[in-house]
């Protein structure tokens, strides 16, 4: 009986460079984080009533748009991941909605940002005010900073997905650009709970 030839999936998925990276990003958010939690632990009624002045729906609304769009960026790998040289033009243009998708909803992320900044600042509130805001405008803006790079990174990927540059055996550059992408949904993630949610 002739053995059917299996195709291994790379693991981790990705350039082996992008884990680098990533290790380095949590690294660097996880001293962030432990920095937050010991300086909330000093004087937990200040964070707790510093906190009151942030709006926790945009934050949940902004959770929900990143996760959201990392949904969209599965699926664009699957449209290229799944098609055969017969239809990869087809799957490239589904691909490359998808990651149109993934990059508009980033954007909205980062106007709600803005808009949110701009509520703080109105309230008089700064990186100066005390530690939590601090903290809170260091991770905040530094993730940002993330979503931003993460766009374009994404934009970059689709260009190459629009001139037919990925394929059903060649689409690590494309994983390379979800995985970080998820990075900087998951860094949100935890960083919406420690700060938006946590008393």
């Amino acid at each position: 009986m002739p053995k059917v030839l299996e195709i291994k999936e790379p693991y981790p998925p990705g350039d082996f460079a992008i884990w680098i990276v990533i290790y380095i990003e949590l690294l660097t958010f996880g001293l962030f984080f432990i920095g937050y939690a010991f300086s909330r632990r000093l004087n937990v009624q200040m964070f707790n009533d510093s906190q009151l002045f942030l709006d926790k729906t945009a934050g949940f609304i902004d959770t929900l748009i990143l996760i959201t769009s990392s949904y969209f960026i599965v699926k664009a790998i699957q449209s290229i991941k799944n098609s055969n040289r017969s239809d990869i033009s087809i799957s490239s243009i589904v691909a490359s909605k998808w990651l149109l998708a993934t990059m508009i909803f980033g954007g909205i992320f980062l106007i709600n940002k803005l808009l949110e900044f701009s509520d703080i600042f109105s309230q008089g509130f700064s990186l100066s005010s005390n530690m939590f805001f601090m903290f809170y405008f260091l991770l905040t803006m530094f993730h940002f900073m993330h979503v931003l790079l993460g766009i374009i990174i994404i934009f970059t990927i689709r260009q190459k997905v629009k001139i037919l540059g990925y394929g059903p055996t060649d689409y690590v550059g494309m994983e390379t650009g979800a995985v970080y992408w998820h990075l900087v949904d998951l860094l949100w993630i935890v960083l919406f709970a420690l700060i938006y949610i946590l008393r």
